[in-house]
This record gives structure tokens, sequence and C-alpha cells, in this order.
């Protein structure tokens, strides 16, 4: 079963709100690629607002990237300039822009804790466990499509794990550190539950019901009569 938390109606309706500007683009011939560049020098100046302390402009800055994350999927399919590497280019730079903001929360949480917050050590390990949890979700997603599988099921993928970043750091510090932890537990189980769901594709007869069962069976004796 495919539990998730953002449907894709609400992805959909998203980029049919965005459909206007992504069409001034495609009519600017402006390249998808640009989009992913510049999302991770955004997210590159998000981690360090995060570093510093700055975290609600650095949660505008990771939220502006993942806009521009957004635009160069867009722009490619709108103008027909979807390409291999393109693709590649874009997961590439996915992981490497959430990461890299992950990376300035940890520093934040560190030098925290070097000031003498104690809690802050903790939570700085927390981040990487995050981080682990992260990229572990896409490293499912990408092994199980190499392997012919269609896998983008998951109640924390990117978008929700920006959404719950940014909506943290832009309440407080403690609601930061809440969606930290949400992410570090919810990340790793979005992983385990992807293991299992094309564990599932690949043995469907395990989670049939008997009912079901018992008519494939007569279906099966009625072709052989």
């Amino acid at each position: 079963m495919k539990y998730v938390l953002l449907p894709n109606s609400v992805k959909e309706g998203f980029r049919t709100l965005l459909k206007p500007v992504i069409n001034i683009f495609v009519r600017k011939k402006i390249s998808p690629n640009v989009f992913t560049t510049l999302s991770i020098f955004i997210c590159l100046f998000s981690a360090y607002e995060f570093g510093k302390g700055s975290y609600r402009l650095g949660a505008l800055l990771f939220l502006l990237g993942g806009l521009c994350d957004m635009f160069d999927g867009a722009v490619a399919r709108s103008s027909n300039r979807v390409t291999k590497f393109g693709a590649l280019y874009d997961s590439t730079m996915d992981r490497y822009a959430e990461f890299i903001v992950f990376f300035g929360m940890g520093v934040y949480f560190i030098k925290r804790f070097l000031a003498g917050y104690e809690f802050g050590f903790f939570v700085a390990m927390t981040v990487f466990v995050a981080i682990f949890g992260s990229l572990m979700v896409s490293y499912v997603r990408a092994r199980a499509e190499g392997l012919g599988f269609e896998c983008k099921v998951g109640l924390l993928q990117r978008p929700e794990r920006v959404i719950l970043i940014c909506l943290g750091a832009f309440i407080s510090e403690v609601t930061l550190i809440l969606a930290i932890f949400i992410i570090a537990i919810m990340a790793n189980l979005t992983a385990i539950q992807r293991l299992f769901y094309i564990w599932q594709l690949e043995n469907p007869s395990k989670f049939k019901t008997e009912d079901a069962k018992v008519k494939e069976e007569e279906f099966a004796l009625k072709n052989v009569k």
C-alpha cells in the first residue's frame, strides 16, 4: 500500500499554480539545468545561515532552493528538454543540497554545545542521523528503479522533509529541533518502507486474501475445463 503524507494531487495542484511562471521560463528558453545549479547555490547560503544561527532566513532560502528544484523538472517537461544527464544532474544536486543544509544545522548545534548548551551535541548527532535517513530514502528509490521497479512511495520524501524543516525553523528553535527528530526517525522508516514495498511487489501472492486465492483457483479450474 502506498502510504504518503503529501498526496500527488496536492503536489500537482501546486505545480498548476506555478504553470504561468514556468511558461515564461519556457518561452525564454532557459535551460532546466540553470535552476538545478541555482538551487544548490541557494542551499549553500541556506546552510551558511543555519550554521550561524539565522535559522528563519536559512529556512526561507531552503524553501527557495526547493522551489528552484521544482522548476527544473517542470521546465524540462514543458519544453521537451528532458535528458538522462539532466535527470542525473538534478538527483545528484538534490542530494548535495539536502546534505549541505543539514550539515549547516549540525554545525550550529555543535557550536551551541561548545557554548554550554549540553543538549546541543545530541541534537547535532540527530541531524546526522537525519542525513543518513534522507540519503537512504533516495538510494533505495534509485536502486529499485535500476532493478526495474517504480518506487516513489514514502511517508517522508524530499518535499515533506523540506516543508517540515522550514515550518519548524520559522516557528522557533524548539520546533526546529522537533522537526529534526521527526526526520531522523521518519526518514529512516521511509527507507525501510520502500524496501518493504519492493518486497511486496516481488511477492504479491503472500498478500492476497483467502477469498482472492479461492477465486483464482476457481478461475483456473474453469479454464482447465
